[in-house]
């Protein structure tokens, strides 16, 4: 099975519907396919789309394959909370009524899709005996910096495995796993929207099923520069991850060090397409955020760890507002049509070092757990989540400037260090976690 979820996706729907049909019929043609759209109620007409896209006797007639059976196609509109978790869940529920094998899942606005894709994602599951498969892809140096940042160094650091995009947008899952995921009780409103991707990957791992990676090549999507485009999928994808590490502590704590987890499928060599970052932005964000959440960041982070976040704040503050004179722009640092290379230049001198970054990052999943116990007064989850996204753009505006002048695959490795730091540092959350009296206060 195949399951899109979709909403307002007419225009883009159609060629995905064509890939993955016919990487089922081509690659599967033993087996019983399915394509599964669970729609949001789209004002448009991607439910139509969906099913009407070129006949099955016309994918058959291009890839020179006739199936054992024949190819079928579903349309619903799910019920409940609006967003992707939701529609997810509704395709498991599907999956599990099916009793399929493995179900692909894929979003409903790729452009690089192929074919071969369906066979890369539920390859390892059919062929392999793996119960989840998660994408590796070829992204821009300055593209998936919620990934980068954040949910992979942390995947890796808390749980022991080098997922590299743990919320990448298409993956594989057994039969056995859908209907794991359907048992649990950790599905919550963040999950329901833009936390699912993440959601899946974790439980996976803490459950206890057997992971990989896939290589599809370059994702060719709409990237988005993260300091004007970051909207609710920050503080649902962190705030995912900040409960689920709340309710497995009693895997993670004791995981030391990091796996490879394996990889099917042979390596691309694509360069991604590139995207224009206003650093400017970025680092005017930071030191503004500084003036208005500084109660708050003394909340969630350590002593130490606030005041070097209060010093980068100012110093990136001062840096921004200079390069904006340099560059002629006054004060309006959002309108600026100077390219990312040249703004990078203009506040070269910045810098968030990586075991700062991975300090905040700590310090907020022993913020989290504070926040979620019984009782508790101080700033809430969406809170702290929130007052995190400032200190965010400080350290990807850093990660930007620091690589403005290699390519992307030099700047991989500095994800890699970013990572590594995240792991040398785990003893660092370890002892906070278990403190028996921890930094955070009641206001």
């Amino acid at each position: 099975m195949v399951g899109i979820p979709s909403f307002g996706n007419a225009e883009t729907i159609g060629f995905v519907v064509r890939a993955a049909t016919a990487g089922m019929v081509q690659y599967f043609s033993d087996l019983k396919p399915i394509l599964v759209n669970s729609d949001g109620g789209s004002p448009d007409d991607t439910p139509r789309v969906a099913i009407s896209t070129e006949s099955p006797a016309y994918i058959e007639k291009i890839i020179l394959v006739s199936p054992r059976h024949k190819l079928q196609r579903i349309s619903f509109t799910y019920q409940g909370l609006s967003g992707k978790g939701t529609a997810v869940r509704a395709l498991f529920e599907v999956a599990r009524e099916l009793g399929v094998k493995a179900m692909v899942m894929v979003d409903s606005d790729l452009r690089s899709i192929a074919p071969e894709w369906i066979e890369l994602l539920a390859g390892p599951i059919l062929k392999g005996g793996y119960d989840f498969v998660a994408p590796l892809y070829s992204r821009y140096k300055y593209d998936g910096t919620i990934t980068n940042a954040i949910a992979y160094p942390l995947t890796r650091a808390l749980y022991g495995a080098r997922i590299r995009q743990p919320i990448g947008g298409e993956f594989a899952i057994s039969g056995d796993l859908v209907q794991r995921y359907l048992e649990l009780d950790t599905f919550d409103d963040l999950t329901a929207r833009f936390g699912i991707d993440v959601w899946m990957t974790h439980s996976a791992l803490n459950e206890g099923f057997a992971v990989c990676q896939t290589r599809l090549g370059a994702k060719i999507h709409d990237p988005k520069d993260p300091g004007s485009d970051l909207g609710p999928m920050f503080r649902q994808v962190v705030g995912t991850i900040l409960r689920l590490a709340g309710r497995y502590s009693d895997h993670w704590l004791p995981i030391k060090g990091s796996h490879d987890v394996p990889a099917y499928g042979f390596e691309r060599v694509i360069e991604p397409p590139p995207l224009e970052v206003n650093t400017l932005r970025l680092l005017s964000e930071f030191h503004a955020g500084s003036l208005t959440l500084t109660d708050t960041w003394r909340h969630m982070l350590a002593p130490a760890t606030v005041e070097s976040v209060l010093e980068l704040a100012v110093e990136a503050g001062a840096l921004a507002d200079a390069a904006g004179t340099k560059l002629g722009l006054g004060g309006d640092v959002a309108s600026t049509t100077a390219t990312t290379a040249e703004m990078a230049e203009a506040v070269s001198a910045f810098h968030f070092p990586d075991d700062l970054w991975a300090r905040v990052m700590y310090d907020l999943v022993v913020a989290a757990r504070a926040a979620s116990a019984p009782g508790a007064t101080g700033p809430g989850l969406e809170t702290l989540v929130a007052s995190l996204v400032p200190i965010y753009f400080g350290r990807v505006g850093s990660f930007v400037i620091e690589n403005r002048n290699i390519p992307t695959d030099a700047a991989e490795e500095r994800v890699e260090r970013q990572a590594r730091e995240f792991e040398l540092l785990k003893p660092y959350l370890i002892e906070r976690w278990n403190a028996e009296t921890p930094v955070v206060t009641a206001s």
